[in-house]
């Protein structure tokens, strides 16, 4: 069984879910307390069966995770019907396909922008991280832009997330616990602040609507850490593999057409998200594991991903797969209300550096954030 604090393990976790699959699709994981399903059907199974939800615990003690669990509790993510119901309708319009359609000019505009001063800065300095000039900025500043707060507040919003989502880790110390609350307590003062401030945006429409004033500030909260990491990881993750498999990026920088088809491939190829919980509100059995009510089960969404009854040739780089059946964005009721978003990031992202920088190089081996769940990069230095 694999070991989440690894190194070899993190550095390269495929090799490791492909054994555990040959051996059964579900697998009791002692360090991580729970089972794991590995394959791509009982993947599906976990996150599809309305017997399994996402039934949040309090972390305790409760005197010390106030801010935490205040997000958590009030969370679209963290909820099941009728609640989840009511907190996904407050914010479903504003990410259908049509409003992101009317969203994509901007989108498109802020990417060439980026792409734009990371070309000088590669100009000036002979290299520069693709992180920091484009895949955390961008995302920001189209939540940003969406939720009605400064765009000059990204770097601090990417700050409070990437330490609040730490602790959805296992094993963190417990000093990385006192920094995911430090950080939930100034989110949540931060965006209280932006409400009494008379924000626009989906800040406003929500402050407007049925929801609760804790209810606003954790919807606001969670779109703001989704939309920001599900994205950077993504674009970080995919541009290095597009780098390091570099037929496929001269494929792309050749084909244009094959940009939607790629969006999906890197999703499915190095999984921003590698795992996902849900807990059994009954008996429920996976792929002929009983989990008992009450106990949790994990779709382990990266061995999904390369699961090879579903993906030819699946540790392949192939930007012209299809179909394309990755669970990146989830299934179910919880399926990812940002994908549309999202994709229309991911694909600005991709059209701005293939045209704006089609000699685009890695310029040393990116640094991995040493994390399980959240599977992204600390820094992507490129050059051309």
């Amino acid at each position: 069984m694999f070991d989440p604090a690894d190194s070899a393990f993190l550095a390269n976790p495929y090799p490791y879910f492909a054994d555990l699959r040959e051996r059964g699709e579900v697998h009791w994981h002692e360090g991580l307390g729970m089972a794991i399903a590995v394959s791509h059907a009982a993947c599906s199974a976990v996150l599809r069966h309305r017997g399994l939800g996402r039934i949040w615990t309090d972390a305790q003690p409760l005197e010390r995770f106030a801010s935490f669990n205040l997000l958590h509790r009030n969370s679209l993510l963290e909820n099941e019907p009728p609640t989840h119901t009511r907190l996904r309708r407050a914010i479903s319009s504003a990410f259908g396909r049509s409003h992101v359609e009317r969203l994509r000019p901007m989108v498109e505009q802020l990417a060439e922008n980026m792409v734009g001063k990371l070309a000088d800065k590669i100009a000036a300095d002979g290299e520069a991280d693709l992180l920091e000039h484009l895949a955390q900025p961008l995302p920001v500043a189209v939540m940003a832009a969406l939720l009605g707060i400064p765009e000059q507040d990204g770097h601090r919003v990417v700050v409070l997330s990437n330490a609040i989502v730490k602790m959805y880790e296992y094993g963190l110390p417990e000093s990385g616990r006192d920094e995911a609350e430090q950080a939930a307590a100034e989110f949540v003062d931060y965006l209280r602040d932006v409400v009494r401030n008379g924000p626009g945006g989906i800040v406003r429409d929500l402050t407007a609507s049925e929801l609760s004033a804790d209810e606003v500030v954790a919807t606001a909260v969670l779109l703001l850490m989704a939309g920001h990491e599900a994205t950077v990881n993504v674009i970080g993750n995919g541009v290095t593999a597009l780098l390091t498999y570099r037929d496929q990026w001269e494929r792309l920088k050749s084909a244009p057409t094959l940009l939607d088809s790629a969006v999906e491939e890197l999703i499915r190829f190095d999984s921003p998200l590698q795992l996902f919980e849900r807990t059994a509100t009954d008996d429920v059995e996976i792929a002929g594991f009983r989990v008992a009510k009450g106990e949790k089960i994990g779709a382990l969404l990266g061995a999904a991903a390369r699961d090879p009854k579903v993906f030819d040739e699946p540790d392949r780089l192939d930007i012209g797969r299809s179909p394309n059946a990755h669970l990146g964005f989830g299934m179910g009721i919880h399926y990812c209300v940002g994908a549309p978003l999202a994709r229309v990031e991911i694909a600005a992202a991709l059209t701005a550096l293939t045209t704006r920088l089609p000699g685009l190089r890695l310029a040393a081996t990116p640094q991995r954030r040493p994390e399980f769940v959240i599977r992204g990069l600390r820094t992507l230095p490129v050059t051309v």
